[in-house]
C-alpha cells in the first residue's frame, strides 16, 4: 500500500496521521492561527506545504464535513476543507478521498450507543438534561476511539482529534 495521510479537520486545526503501508509513521496537529475564518484559510496552504511537502504521500483521506446543528460551522468547515485540499494538491499529494464520520467509526467498532447503553448512563447519572446526556455520550465515544488507537498502535494518545485521524487511516487501510 502507498503512503497515506489521514486527516481530521476542524475550523481551528488539522490533526493528521501518516502511514507507510500499515505502519503508523507519525502523527500531529497543526493549528491554523488567525482570528477570522478567512485569516485561517489564508494560512492553510503554507502550513500544509511545510508539514507534508517532503513526505511523498500518495493519498490523503479526510473526514467529510456533515451537517449537524450549525449552518455557520458547516459553511466554515467546508471552506477550510477546500483550502486543505488545495494545500494537499500543492504538496503534490496525488489523491484526496473523503469518508463520512459514521462510516469510519462503525468500521473500527465504535458504533452509536445502544438503547441499553443509554439507559445505563441515565441510571448512573439521573436527572441530567438532554444536552448533558448527549455531551456525555459524545465524550464516551471519543474515549472509545482513543482506547482503540492506543491499543492497536501501542501509543499513549489523549487528544481525541489525533486519535480520530489515526482511526480514519486505520479504517481506510483495513476496510477499503
Amino acid at each position: 500500500m502507498a503512503r497515506l495521510c489521514s486527516i481530521d479537520a476542524s475550523t481551528n486545526n488539522l490533526a493528521y496521521a501518516i502511514f507507510d503501508g500499515e505502519d503508523l509513521e507519525r502523527y500531529g496537529k497543526i493549528s491554523f492561527g488567525g482570528q477570522t475564518i478567512y485569516e485561517k484559510i489564508s494560512n492553510i496552504n503554507n502550513l500544509i506545504l511545510g508539514e507534508f511537502e517532503h513526505d511523498w504521500i500518495h493519498t490523503a483521506v479526510m473526514e467529510r464535513a456533515v451537517f449537524m446543528n450549525s449552518p455557520k460551522t458547516m459553511s466554515e468547515l467546508s471552506m477550510v476543507q477546500g483550502a486543505i485540499m488545495a494545500g494537499l494538491s500543492s504538496a503534490k499529494i496525488k489523491n484526496c478521498l473523503g469518508v463520512p464520520p459514521i462510516t469510519w467509526q462503525n468500521g473500527i467498532g465504535n458504533k452509536a450507543l445502544t438503547k441499553s447503553e443509554k439507559l445505563e448512563i441515565r441510571k448512573e447519572y439521573p436527572d441530567k438534561s438532554a444536552s448533558w446526556y448527549k455531551n456525555y455520550e459524545r465524550e464516551f465515544r471519543k474515549q472509545r476511539t482513543i482506547k482503540f488507537v492506543n491499543i492497536n498502535y501501542d501509543v499513549s494518545i489523549d487528544d481525541n482529534d489525533i486519535a480520530d485521524a489515526i482511526a480514519i487511516g486505520h479504517y481506510i487501510i483495513h476496510h477499503t
